[in-house]
């Protein structure tokens, strides 16, 4: 398979199923028995914990695509409750838990985890500091469905701070780009404060953004073979089947 058919088949499988976790309640359920009150303490201490204890405008310019009012009331509610780097170990806890309840239990994660880590190790992380993050954490081998999921939300990460420099670099700020591909509504869902809505003659910067980011994201996977961006990219299908 091709770098950028690789990409085509596993991109958005990869983004929907992190969002499945993200918006999940057990997922939210973790952070109560954590300690974090309802609401976005958890997901943004939790998330954005890997970058340490940095100010809350470092948090979101380096996030992006959340507003600031969202990001900072996540990230300050979740302070008292622990330090970042704690936080990050518990959510990547989340993210394993939630993997082995839903990734199938016929899936060959195993071959997925070598693959991925593969990706992983081998990525060049200069400005992309949440995917950089993401990488050092923890992944225990002896959890593989657990360990898998961790590697997914990693790539997802990593396409998604591409997605940010790529969005920047069309002309098109984040605000724009969210309203563009969810809607004034769910732009505002995301914690942007009354967007508007952005001329259409915008849109193709859009579109043109998503072409930046699978360029960026080809380097990450010239690093497997045609056969193996093949295996890939069914293994994505497999773990992420629903």
């Amino acid at each position: 398979m091709e770098i950028s058919q690789c990409i085509s088949a596993v991109a958005r499988p990869i983004h929907d199923f992190g969002d499945e976790f993200m918006s999940d309640g057990a997922t939210a359920g973790i952070g109560l028995r954590a300690g974090f009150a309802p609401g976005r303490g958890f997901y943004c201490r939790g998330r954005f914990g890997v970058l340490g204890e940095a100010p809350t405008a470092v948090v979101q310019a380096v996030q992006g695509f959340l507003g600031p009012r969202l990001v900072t009331r996540g990230w300050l509610a979740g302070q008292p409750v622990m330090p970042a780097q704690e936080a990050a170990a518990c959510y990547a806890q989340a993210v394993r838990e939630w993997g082995r309840a839903h990734i199938p239990a016929d899936a060959d994660v195993e071959h997925f985890n070598h693959l991925a880590r593969q990706l992983i190790d081998a990525a060049d992380a200069d400005a992309l500091p949440l995917f950089a993050g993401w990488r050092t954490q923890p992944c225990p081998d002896d959890d593989p469905a657990g360990a898998a999921m961790q590697r997914i939300h990693v790539l997802r990460e990593h396409r998604g701070a591409c997605h940010l420099a790529a969005v920047r670099m069309c002309g098109l700020n984040a605000q724009a780009a969210m309203v563009i591909n969810l809607g004034v509504e769910q732009a505002a869902h995301y914690g942007w404060q009354d967007p508007q809505p952005v001329d259409t003659a915008r849109i193709p910067r859009l579109q043109r953004a998503e072409r930046i980011t699978d360029e960026m994201q080809m380097p990450l996977y010239a690093h497997l073979t045609n056969r193996q961006r093949t295996e890939f990219a069914r293994l994505i299908d497999e773990l992420t089947a629903r």
